[in-house]
């Protein structure tokens, strides 16, 4: 089995107020042997807010890459989600980052 954790960029109780309050965050990092990955966690209802305003605005809508949803964008939540893709080789299927200091990210799991 891989090496695998869970990093976030911020993890003081503000970020993680208003991360769960505007329902993404964006600094979510997955490390899994050497290779890291950086995933855009969404909760669905600000999903479906972003494309109702976007469709009403451009008459498209273009998703985040590397986008996860989650029911809440709370910690809790996002750790379980990304055990359970990893679980599912999820990260098999997209591009690790190629340079990112792992040293700047406080480990969450």
């Amino acid at each position: 089995m891989s090496e695998f954790s869970i990093y976030l960029s911020d993890t003081s109780e503000l970020a993680e107020y208003e991360a769960t309050s505007r329902g993404y965050r964006t600094d979510v990092y997955i490390r899994i042997d050497n290779n890291i990955f950086n995933v855009n966690v969404y909760a669905m209802i600000r999903l479906q807010q972003d494309f109702e305003s976007e469709m009403e605005s451009y008459g498209f809508y273009a998703s985040e890459p590397n986008l996860v949803l989650v029911k809440d964008a709370n910690r809790a939540e996002i750790i379980e989600t990304i055990k359970k893709l990893y679980e599912q080789k999820y990260f098999e299927g997209i591009k690790p980052l190629e340079h990112i200091e792992i040293t700047d990210l406080t480990k969450i799991d």
